[in-house]
């Protein structure tokens, strides 16, 4: 029989997991060419504006595979729902057969994205923050931080949105534990941060190379379609290191894309992620490097959360 699981049992289950050793593992399978991921599905819509992803793939020899419908509606937030929506499936890779429905509502991308962020932090911040830069006001601006804060603590955060009442919002949200500060501008954010994570569905750039100081790392999250873009494309040119979570997915999509196309980026200085985090001298290695992350979301985070959630759960009914 298969097992429909609501948001608040997912959120219950997921409290319960390690996802950021979860994502490290998952990149890592991907890079030595251990699970199967089709190209991206993708949805793009004009009025009101928003995307939808479908993203599906296996890793080979495991028991299940996962198909993740995900979507992004960015206005929203004025009728009082998430930007965020979706689910995702869980198959029997032997028999076909459907074990699961994760009626998650996007939860389960957002957690797993935020997870990457921290896995990226990891091995390419810089072991000496001054600040956190955030920029973006919404669900993943906040998670991102909670993420970050469980490797990477520092209290010195700087946030910026568009809407600045958006930002007052997510300051007031999260001052609790933290000395919160807005800028005026992303330029102003960057001044001060040597940690910058942004989060917008931006379609022009939002932060110039000239802002970035030397040792600085970029974590890009908003840019998962060709359209989208918050980098300057000189910004991955004057970096030391750029990390892409999927080379393939690269070349059509997200900041490296973008960079590329404009002949500001060599496409064989990225370095997949996975590759990364498996062999020391292709992480960050003194203070003063800029490293750029650029995650556009792969399939196999989806397959490693999901497939987690589903085994918490039937776990959960055998006690």
């Amino acid at each position: 029989m298969t097992s429909i699981i609501h948001l608040k049992e997912i959120q219950a289950i997921v409290d319960k997991l390690d996802v950021v050793a979860a994502m490290e593992d998952g990149f890592q399978q991907y890079s030595n060419g251990k699970v199967v991921v089709p190209p991206v599905g993708e949805l793009v819509f004009e009025q009101p504006p928003g995307d939808t992803h479908i993203k599906y793939g296996y890793i080979k020899q495991d028991d299940f595979y996962v198909i993740k419908i995900a979507s992004g509606f960015y206005e929203n937030p004025k009728i009082g729902l998430s930007s965020s929506q979706g689910l995702m499936l869980v198959f029997n890779q032997k028999t076909g057969q459907t074990e699961a429905v994760l009626l998650d509502e996007g939860h389960l991308t957002n957690i797993r994205t935020a997870a990457a962020g921290a896995v990226a932090a990891k091995y390419f911040a810089p072991k000496k923050l001054r600040a956190i830069g955030i920029i973006g006001t919404g669900i993943q601006a906040e998670l991102q931080l909670q993420y970050l804060q469980k490797y990477t603590p520092c209290k010195q955060v700087w946030i910026w949105g568009r809407n600045k009442i958006n930002a007052q919002k997510l300051q007031a949200k999260i001052a609790s534990n933290l000395n919160v500060h807005i800028a005026e501008m992303p330029s102003e954010l960057a001044q001060h941060c040597n940690l910058i994570v942004t989060t917008t569905p931006a379609t022009s750039p939002l932060l110039q190379a000239s802002d970035i100081q030397p040792g600085t790392h970029i974590t890009a999250v908003g840019s998962d379609t060709s359209e989208k873009q918050e980098l300057a494309a000189e910004i991955l040119g004057k970096a030391d290191i750029v990390i892409a979570d999927s080379l393939p997915q690269s070349k059509s999509r997200g900041e490296i894309y973008r960079a590329v196309q404009a002949n500001s980026l060599d496409a064989a200085k990225v370095i997949e992620l996975g590759k990364s985090l498996q062999d020391a001298s292709l992480q960050r290695q003194n203070e003063e490097q800029i490293t750029v992350v650029d995650l556009t979301g792969v399939a196999v985070q989806d397959i490693m959360i999901a497939t987690a959630v589903y085994l918490g759960y039937k776990n959960q009914e055998q006690c």
